[in-house]
């Protein structure tokens, strides 16, 4: 799919066989940061979640090449890592990562809950502000986030739309 500058994209991509691709506490930590340092710089980000074995984000891309660049790097320097300290070797990933256009304010709105829901869903943990490896927490706290709060919650009509949206069903 052709990246659009401007335009939202869900972006997601799972371990290979359906694999781990996080193995410990520092990997997850590991992986933000690569993304902090190699596609923040050229997205937006709304949502995400990173889950044992397969990771979500919702974003605007600002930059299309730099993001191109920056996603792939991202993706090669994690594998990387994680091949020398575990001494594996081969693709961590399923392919390539995948990308679909979110092209509505309805669809912004359903695919933040359903990347955040994703630990909940899963059986992870029993509320959603409990699992530290998503963006959900972001929205209730009023620490400073690389995450694009304000514009998000006015999606859902506010913070107590946000909340009430979220309710798992």
């Amino acid at each position: 799919m052709k990246i659009e500058e401007g335009g939202c994209y869900h972006i997601y991509n799972r371990g290979n066989n359906k694999g781990k691709i996080f193995f410990e506490k520092g990997n997850y930590v590991f992986f933000l940061k690569q993304f902090k340092n190699y596609v923040l710089p050229s997205v937006d980000v709304f949502a995400y979640c990173l889950m044992p074995n397969h990771f979500h984000f919702f974003i605007r891309i600002n930059d299309g090449v730099n993001y191109e660049k920056g996603i792939k790097n991202m993706l090669i320097s994690y594998t990387k890592a994680i091949n020398q300290s575990y001494n594996r070797v081969g693709s961590l990933w399923q392919g390539r990562y995948k990308s679909k256009k979110v092209d509505s304010e309805a669809y912004y709105t359903r695919i933040i809950i359903y990347i955040h829901q994703n630990p909940l869903a899963s059986g992870l943990v029993k509320k959603m502000e409990d699992y530290n490896y998503s963006s959900f927490s972001s929205y209730l706290s009023d620490d400073l986030s690389s995450i694009c709060k304000s514009e998000v919650l006015e999606w859902f009509g506010g913070f107590a739309g946000f909340i009430t949206d979220h309710k798992f069903k």
